[in-house]
């Protein structure tokens, strides 16, 4: 009799271990959301970093390099042969700086528009 009760109470305890993989399953998204989190954040620095330079592809030093009509500052290209079609043309780069560096990671260059 003794071992019937002790049963019974074992069979109620049957729904709260049905809950405990609920309680895992919140978990379960919330890792899953953290790794969506992390691309967008990508994106974001990226996008927040990447941005319009304009000035003349100049040749420095064996490299090209965009000189910086506002500042005069000259930037490093990375993408040599993309800026090679623009030698000595005012052109507009939309890049991202690494200001470690000082250089230009490409994303595209285009002919500056004249006025």
């Amino acid at each position: 009799m003794n071992l019937l009760a002790q049963q019974s109470p074992s069979s109620s305890q049957t729904p709260s271990s049905t809950q405990e993989p609920a309680t895992q399953t919140p978990s379960t998204p919330g890792a899953a959301s953290s790794m969506p989190q992390q691309q967008p954040t990508d994106a974001t620095n990226s996008q927040q970093s990447a941005r319009s330079f304009e000035g003349k592809i100049e040749k420095s030093g064996g490299k090209l390099v965009l000189r910086d009509s506002a500042s005069q500052t000259a930037y490093q290209i990375d993408d040599q042969d993309k800026a090679k079609q623009y030698k000595d043309q005012d052109v507009k780069v939309m890049a991202t700086l690494d200001s470690s560096t000082n250089t230009l990671h490409v994303v595209d260059i285009s002919p500056a528009s004249s006025h």
